[in-house]
């Protein structure tokens, strides 16, 4: 399958973002890619970097929104699957951060809800956000069997390994990372290569393929230096190769997955083979430590 990543720059005005996403979707499918992950709530400046209960109003129903009723019909008519990160309402005063699954004719093939709810600095999710209660998913769409994660779920393995255990080929994870301007010479390289680096290793030890779309430029927040959304999508395979990579700017990035490749390497890694599975009941304990 040909994956495509779209790494766009948001704007202030949601009709705008939308506007620019729809336009990817439809670029992608004319390069012939079989599937497009767009970045984390692609559809306004990151929330996430102050509490406001005005901005509660952005939230919309899956898939009964405005973005998803686009989605759907760009999806349908460039031949492409979609997976798209909206800020779902729920109900009246739920909320969640979603990432919908869009088949390439245009149904929905099912939702994910954010599992892991960050609360830094200038990331304050878990104001806007209640933990996914759907679990780990994947789903079959025309372009193969697909999971979806979301930003912040990068770093857990657990996550990666449920996901690849249900048979998901290519895990996606929609983001929205950046640096802190202030940290970034001194933390900034370190920062990209870590979140990187988790990622691969998930690859790596799943045998599957990890495609990570993130959101580029400034964000301004008053009071603070705002965030720089760092780019730097990517594509790794299952030896946890980059097999595309982007910079810093717009870009829609596109690499072809063999599923072929799954097979090889699960061959010559058996790391599912030898789970002990017998052995692991204690992740499920908050610490272990004294």
């Amino acid at each position: 399958m040909k994956v495509a990543l779209l790494q766009m720059r948001m704007t202030a005005d949601p009709a705008e973002n939308l506007a620019k996403a729809v336009a990817g979707v439809h670029e992608a499918g004319a390069a012939g890619a079989a599937i497009i992950c767009l970045p984390e709530l692609f559809r306004t400046f990151y929330i996430g970097q102050r509490e406001d209960p005005a901005l509660f109003d952005l939230a919309e129903a899956i898939p009964g929104g405005p973005s998803t009723q686009a989605l759907i019909q760009a999806a349908r008519e460039a031949g492409i699957v979609v997976i798209a990160s909206l800020f779902e309402r729920r109900a009246a005063g739920l909320y969640h951060n979603t990432a919908v699954t869009i088949d390439a004719d245009g149904e929905v093939r099912g939702i994910y809800r954010k599992m892991h709810i960050p609360d830094d600095p200038a990331y304050y999710e878990k104001y806007y956000f209640a933990p996914g209660d759907l679990g780990f998913r994947a789903f079959d769409t025309k372009a193969g069997r697909i999971g979806t994660l979301v930003c912040w779920d990068q770093w857990y393995p657990e996550a990666a390994r449920i996901t690849s255990l249900l048979g998901a080929q290519v895990l996606f994870y929609p983001t929205a990372i950046g640096w802190h301007p202030a940290e970034k010479d001194e933390w900034g390289a370190a920062q990209v290569d870590a979140w990187r680096t988790a990622q691969r290793a998930h690859a790596i030890a799943n045998g599957v393929y990890v495609a990570s779309p993130n959101r580029v430029g400034h964000e301004d927040e008053p009071g603070t230096q705002g965030i720089t959304f760092f780019g730097r999508s990517f594509i790794a395979d299952p030896f946890g190769r980059l097999i595309a990579e982007a910079g810093e700017g717009e870009e829609i990035l596109i690499a072809r997955c063999d599923p072929a490749m799954i097979e090889e390497v699960r061959r010559n890694w058996p790391f599912l083979r030898d789970r002990r599975i017998d052995a692991y009941g204690r992740i499920l304990s908050r610490y272990l430590g004294s």
